[in-house]
């Protein structure tokens, strides 16, 4: 007697990254087995596998240094009949950083369960086979998703100012005027936003 061995085996796999990780469809079909001789073995088979690493390193650095000095100069009146006024100008010092930085990595995103697809088409059809016949479905689905997020973000700022006003003196006059000294101010101002989305 001789048997007759029909083995149909079906394997597909897909893969879709667009912007990020996206869902994946499975296989489209595992095949159809008709109308098979006495003693035979039938066998169909669908296996999906899907491995998925995503690595993102996010390193952001900012510095700001900032060093301003300011000073008025001398004013004098001295050894005069009549002396006038005598005024310091005024010394200031002003800053202003502004520091912004974003990060998105939307595929870093892990894959669930619900985004992976075995296919609404992932069917099998064994039927009409002749007696004492072997007949085996079977599907596989693999998936193993691994993401690695390191950020690293460091930010220094450096602000050091000196605003000194000025000397204003009247000294050994018959008539002496009046002696202003002028203003001396510091301003500074630092915003610094920082936003890392994985």
């Amino acid at each position: 007697m001789l048997k007759a061995i029909k083995i149909a085996t079906a394997v597909a796999t897909s893969l879709s990254l667009v912007g990020g990780l996206a869902g994946v469809a499975g296989a489209s079909g595992m095949g159809t087995i008709s109308t098979t001789g006495p003693d035979s073995i039938n066998k169909t088979s669908s296996v999906y596998k899907q491995d998925t690493k995503v690595t993102n390193k996010n390193t952001l650095y900012a510095a700001n240094d900032n060093h301003q000095t300011a000073s008025t100069g001398v004013a004098e009146a001295q050894h005069n009949t009549t002396a006038g006024d005598v005024t310091s100008g005024d010394s200031s010092n002003s800053n202003s950083v502004n520091t912004a930085a974003t990060v998105d990595n939307t595929g870093a995103a892990p894959m669930d369960s619900s985004s992976v697809g075995t296919g609404t088409s992932d069917t099998a059809s064994i039927d009409n086979t002749g007696p004492d016949s072997v007949n085996k479905v079977s599907s596989e689905t693999t998936v193993d998703t691994t993401v690695s997020n390191t950020n690293d973000i460091t930010v220094t700022n450096d602000n050091t100012q000196s605003a000194t006003s000025g000397k204003a003196e009247v000294s050994d006059n018959t008539t002496g005027g009046s002696a202003t000294s002028g203003d001396a101010s510091n301003t500074s101002s630092t915003t610094t936003t920082l936003m890392v989305s994985n």
